[in-house]
């Protein structure tokens, strides 16, 4: 007799995100600017003679290199730029409230800097990274003890910044040597959006549709993030530019009728997504598209497809843009909500406790001499900034692996240190550790090992001895305040950030559904923008929305029970949003095809909102009331 199978044990989600690792190629060329980053900067101030300056600068490209993720040049102009200069306000500030405040006046102002940085933190990735900087690079301008003044601080960190980005804006990449040099990510974020329409379209009808939906609202949002830039407008003289902002908006109508084909449920001919992969070819090699496979035209969604696939022939053979399309950026009404709202507020307290805390703590231990010979009480409350980011992954997640990471890392520089020449030994480490960070980015622990290791061999360039233990002695301390401040109780409902996201979504998706329900009405006539294009921006900004409350609700669902409880029934909500909102696209194809709803829409639309409307009560979730559907024509 066979022994029966014993069942699989689950680990607990918390534990089971800490061992997660993300996956892809190596990324030869972020490798090759970190190894050009931090080391020959420090190399250079050591020649010359400043090296406190030097290492400032390399703290500047460190961060920086964090920070140097894939996506187009002109993105990392911001994605990198706008954190060093928070940085560099951050070591001017830090440096001259540390040299004229006493421990705890400084204490109050690192705690109030706190409350802001991590308030605007909740506006995006870019301003949490600037939120990060700015505390980072004020922990270190109030607590390292460097004889250079806060100006010539400030002066050297954005050298060292300016460097790294530098080198992102001029080394060529690999996929730069094949085209034009100045579209460096642009051309394959755009074809990336026509595979996965073909994708899409290889799944309708199958389990795998709603899968391929929600990749295909992640490869738009690459593209739209690629093609956000300082030089890429959509106005540019350069045809090349207008001409693959051109094919990215007709993307946008074939996107819509593919998510319409897969609401219906009914395959579709294997042909229908060969025009789509031939678009997606032609993208990437600057090509003429040639003759297009038409799909049948028996369907209102297929026929939108088949339209949609000549609008993008013509686009790619004319290089003719809709100059009506436009990507409606955030209000001012949108940054205060994002910066005061639930998220903002529960972010920025928490923030403030931690940084303070560690802070205070931090300078008590440093003026009563536990520190020793040691001039490092400005690492504890820059560990805890680390630790308290939530983007960055679960509380408890982010705890083990930066304790895990540190550990490690401070043991392989004692080996490092014990055996490597000073200081050309330490400088090639360092040039080595920067090579590493874009590779270790992909897990939090691997990348913890790494910056220990960069971090140490500056301090013993600049002079002081090995502080391995003192490190691993500062990382738990700011672990564990973290953990304490995590866990305590908020004022305000907590799960603060997950119902920010989700009310956004929600708002997304009712603007968009009322949107196309306006257009159904003959009886609404005012004037306004190109009703397709605008129509197109909404369903773009509802998708990502919904992107941006998946990843919260799943991060905050790995957290212990006891924070993890707080979140609960959000993932449905979510979910039935996402249903509303394909729902609404296959609305808007509908009407665009016959001028009216039919009973199944209604029927759809209606009963998702019935749905939405006790989630909303029950989760005690903030969106408008959503807007009356019936039936058109």
């Amino acid at each position: 007799m066979s022994r029966p199978a014993r069942p699989h044990l689950a680990l607990p989600p918390w534990l089971a995100h800490a061992l997660r690792t993300q996956r892809g190629p190596v990324p030869w060329s972020a490798v090759t600017r970190g190894a050009l980053a931090a080391g020959p900067l420090l190399l250079v101030a050591v020649l010359a003679g400043r090296v406190s300056l030097g290492v400032v600068a390399a703290i500047a490209a460190m961060l920086a290199g964090i920070n140097d993720r894939p996506g187009s040049r002109r993105v990392s102009v911001q994605r990198i730029g706008m954190p060093a200069l928070a940085g560099a306000v951050g070591v001017l500030g830090g440096t001259y409230a540390g040299d004229h405040l006493a421990a705890v006046a400084l204490t109050l102002v690192l705690t109030g800097l706190g409350l802001l940085a991590g308030s605007v933190s909740a506006v995006g990735p870019v301003a949490s990274a600037a939120g990060t900087q700015v505390l980072v690079a004020a922990a270190i301008g109030a607590g390292m003890p460097l004889p250079e003044s806060g100006w010539e601080r400030a002066v050297a960190y954005v050298v060292g910044a300016v460097w790294l980005l530098s080198l992102r804006l001029v080394l060529p990449t690999p996929g730069s040597l094949v085209g034009d040099f100045r579209f460096d990510g642009e051309r394959d974020a755009v074809a990336g959006v026509y595979d996965a329409v073909a994708a899409l379209l290889d799944a309708v009808g199958s389990g795998r549709a709603t899968a391929r939906r929600v990749a295909l609202t992640a490869a738009l949002d690459h593209a739209q993030d690629a093609l956000t830039g300082p030089r890429l407008r959509r106005y540019s003289s350069s045809s090349a530019e207008r001409r693959l902002h051109a094919q990215y908006a007709a993307a946008l109508p074939l996107a819509e009728a593919a998510t319409a084909l897969a609401w219906t449920g009914e395959p579709v001919p294997t042909r229908a997504s060969e025009g789509p992969r031939r678009l997606a070819a032609a993208v990437r090699d600057n090509t003429h598209t040639g003759p297009l496979p038409a799909p049948s035209r028996s369907a209102p969604a297929l026929r939108a497809l088949d339209d949609a696939l000549l609008h993008a022939a013509e686009a790619f053979d004319r290089g003719k843009e809709n100059r009506d399309l436009h990507t409606r950026r955030r209000t001012v009404k949108d940054l205060v909500r994002s910066v005061f709202g639930a998220g903002g507020r529960e972010y920025g307290l928490r923030v403030a406790l931690c940084f303070g805390a560690s802070a205070g703590i931090a300078q008590a231990l440093h003026h009563a001499q536990w520190y020793g010979q040691h001039q490092h009480w400005y690492w504890l409350p820059a560990t805890a900034v680390f630790l308290v980011k939530p983007d960055l992954g679960p509380l408890v997640s982010r705890v083990l692996c930066r304790a895990a990471g540190t550990v490690l890392g401070a043991l392989l520089f004692a080996g490092f240190a014990a055996v490597l020449p000073r200081p050309e030994g330490l400088i090639a480490l360092v040039a080595l550790s920067g090579a590493l960070i874009p590779v270790a980015t992909r897990h939090f622990a691997a990348q913890t090992a790494v910056v220990t290791v960069l971090v140490l061999a500056l301090v013993m360039v600049g002079g002081e001895p090995q502080a391995s233990v003192s490190r691993i002695g500062e990382t738990l301390l700011a672990c564990a305040i973290v953990l304490v401040v995590g866990h305590l109780p908020m004022p305000g409902q907590r799960g603060g950030g997950v119902r920010a996201r989700l009310g956004a979504a929600g708002r997304a998706a009712y603007a968009y559904l009322a949107h196309v329900l306006r257009e159904s009405d003959p009886r609404d006539t005012a004037p306004g923008p190109d009703p397709r294009a605008h129509r197109w921006t909404l369903r773009r900004e509802a998708y990502r929305a919904l992107a941006e409350a998946r990843t919260a609700i799943a991060l905050a669902a790995a957290e212990l029970p006891a924070l993890a409880r707080h979140t609960e029934g959000a993932d449905e909500v979510v979910h039935t949003l996402e249903r509303l909102v394909d729902a609404t696209t296959a609305c808007a194809v509908h009407l665009d095809d016959s001028g009216r709803l039919t009973p199944r829409h209604t029927a759809q639309l209606t009963e998702l909102l019935d749905e939405l409307a006790q989630e909303r009560v029950r989760v005690g979730l903030r969106i408008p009331e959503a807007p009356e559907v019936r039936l058109a024509g």
